[in-house]
């Protein structure tokens, strides 16, 4: 299978620089394809701006949106845009791996997300009528790819508990894991989060590997999250809101899971 993973962190020499390496050789062992898109080594540029199509008039107004949707149906998109979206068109499952940093991912991967999820490309895409709201949040153009967060924390796993003090860490990931890899139709396994980790000595980092080792042996065998489709009835449309005899009593990531 062909894997494509996306990292961010500015020290090769951290504890994510050494679990990219331990994940990228146990796929290639396991006789995977990989490729990996460091986002710092490759200076990566975060911000979306005029810049990002190359035959737009100087003195025009941005609209980012319109100008993404032009520039993916033209062609004349930034080179670097061009390339990670062929990068997600080849992979079969895509793996996102960062510290938790203020409680999201780095800014320099969030503007991956930004740049690359092209109008036209990522969303935007699909019929929109009162029964159909475009291919999206189950549908659309990843359908049929596996994608995965690897994430680290410095906060202990009871910090992210149901009733931590910095909320459940399902709830953190929710934006990413629904909004970034769900909408855009990505099957979204469930997360592998490191805890703690200004206390990782040896043998824990050995025990940390080992289970990391397992999810991605078990990359095309473990359930995925079973987030609600969005055009298959559980939400009304266009409100997109869930139907009342739909989890009633339950809100938020809860009630956005079968």
């Amino acid at each position: 299978m062909n894997i494509l993973l996306v990292y961010a962190h500015p020290e090769p020499k951290s504890l994510n620089g050494a679990l990219k390496d331990f994940a990228v050789q146990r796929l290639k062992d396991a006789g995977h394809t990989v490729q990996v898109s460091d986002l710092y080594a490759m200076n990566w540029k975060a911000a979306l701006d005029p810049s990002d199509s190359t035959d737009r008039h100087a003195d025009a107004r941005f609209n980012p949106s319109l100008e993404s949707k032009h520039a993916f149906e033209r062609g004349t998109q930034s080179p670097d845009i061009a390339r990670e979206q062929d990068k997600l068109r080849w992979a079969d499952a895509v793996i996102l791996q960062f510290p938790l940093w203020w409680f999201s991912m780095p800014a320099i991967l969030k503007g991956w997300v930004e740049r690359v999820y092209a109008y036209g490309f990522a969303y935007g895409v699909g019929e929109h009528s009162d029964r159909h709201w475009g291919d999206r949040y189950g549908e659309g153009s990843m359908a049929g790819k596996r994608a995965m967060l690897v994430v680290t924390t410095g906060g202990w796993e009871s910090h992210y508990s149901p009733r931590g003090i910095n909320g459940p860490i399902n709830d953190i990931l929710f934006p990413i894991q629904h909004g970034m890899l769900y909408y855009p139709g990505f099957e979204v396994l469930p997360p592998f989060v490191v805890h703690r980790t200004g206390r990782m000595d040896e043998a824990r980092f050995s025990s940390t590997c080992e289970a990391l080792g397992q999810r991605l042996d078990d990359l095309w065998n473990t359930a995925p999250i079973p987030f609600r489709r969005q055009n298959t009835g559980d939400y009304t449309i266009p409100e997109l809101t869930l139907r009342d005899e739909i989890a009633p009593g339950r809100y938020g990531y809860a009630a956005h899971v079968e």
